[in-house]
């Protein structure tokens, strides 16, 4: 492959270049389905069901996105999202969602490698029949791209809470946007094609509707040239606090899927190692703003091993940051004593 291209045309028919075979998906079914617990914005455990769909590939080409592998060239047919959504529901809850007196509060992430608000992936007839599924969950977690907060996001935002069951005054909608990175150069090269200014007016309409945000930030993502990806990582978590960010999680950029790669061989990537999201989940945590409550930073720990570079270690530090991850609090690194460091 070719050095990578300046112009955003160039540069989809770059990453599509370099890319393998998809993923062979049921239309009828999410491509995943598995419960999970995180803490909420008071600091209590909530058991998150997260839905995997399987749905058209995002438009955006973005350059470190591996999302694609599991998406289908076509759109679904209206009835198909509310059906794998109803699906995997019944395989996770036989008995249905449980709304315990002192115990998890229910949230659904509904994720679809893309972004929920593309109506080639989720169709707009399907809003209706989804906020249904919804209804029983205290929250619903989407994601989108920030160019695609728009009435679509407010219309979905209304159905829920129209649907919405039990006495619960939190937020029912958190809606997740990719800020990725805010360093200049990294930033454009990323292929999202949107500005930090653009981002911030998605994110303020999120947070002024009384829904909440939720922001994906990146451990040295490509082009960062000599800058420490630590120090990036928590300056780009900084500026998702002040857009109103409830919650960042920070995010190893990943290889395997063609175009990272090329960048290795080149240059102009080198992967994270585990000790750059350790470091830089301690550092955010003690970014967050003081005068907002509830503000929570999670280390995504998806795959961890394969930015360990000591076998001996690597449990125990995965370990610290799970435990980070429910608490809130920082704790001291811990010492490899096998590898010295």
């Amino acid at each position: 492959m070719d050095a990578f291209p300046d112009s955003p045309s160039a540069r989809d028919a770059w990453i599509v270049a370099g890319r393998g075979p998809r993923n062979r998906l049921d239309p009828s079914s999410a491509y995943a389905a598995f419960i999970e617990t995180e803490p909420d914005e008071f600091g209590l455990a909530a058991e998150v069901t997260t839905v995997f769909l399987t749905n058209r590939e995002c438009p955006w080409r973005c350059l470190m996105c591996d999302l694609w592998q599991n998406t289908l060239e076509v759109s679904v047919p209206p009835g198909a999202i509310p059906a794998q959504i109803s699906k995997a529901l019944t395989a996770l809850h036989p008995s249905g969602i449980r709304h315990p007196a002192p115990g998890p509060r229910p949230f659904l992430k509904l994720y679809n490698a893309g972004s929920f608000f593309d109506t080639a992936a989720i169709p707009h007839s399907d809003y209706e029949a989804i906020a249904r599924l919804c209804s029983p969950f205290d929250r619903v977690i989407v994601e989108s791209h920030p160019a695609l907060i728009n009435r679509r996001f407010d219309e979905f935002h209304s159905l829920l809470q129209k649907h919405r069951e039990g006495a619960s005054t939190a937020a029912v909608l958190e809606v997740a946007l990719g800020l990725e990175t805010i360093h200049p150069v990294a930033r454009d090269r990323l292929n999202k094609r949107v500005s930090l200014d653009q981002f911030r007016t998605a994110a303020c309409r999120v947070v002024e509707s009384s829904a909440l945000l939720r922001c994906f930030v990146l451990i040295a993502p490509p082009f960062l040239g000599g800058d420490d990806p630590v120090a990036s990582a928590v300056e780009t978590a900084r500026f998702a606090f002040d857009c109103g960010a409830s919650v960042v999680a920070l995010i190893p950029t990943r290889g395997g899927h063609g175009a990272m790669e090329q960048l290795l061989a080149s240059g102009d990537w080198r992967p994270p190692g585990l000790i750059q999201l350790e470091q830089a989940f301690d550092l955010a945590l003690a970014e967050r703003p003081s005068k907002r409550s509830g503000v929570r930073v999670f280390a995504d720990t998806w795959d961890l091993e394969r930015f360990s570079a000591c076998p001996a270690c690597f449990s125990a530090r995965k370990a610290r940051l799970e435990r980070m991850n429910h608490h809130q609090k920082a704790e001291a690194p811990l010492p490899c004593v096998p590898c010295r460091r």
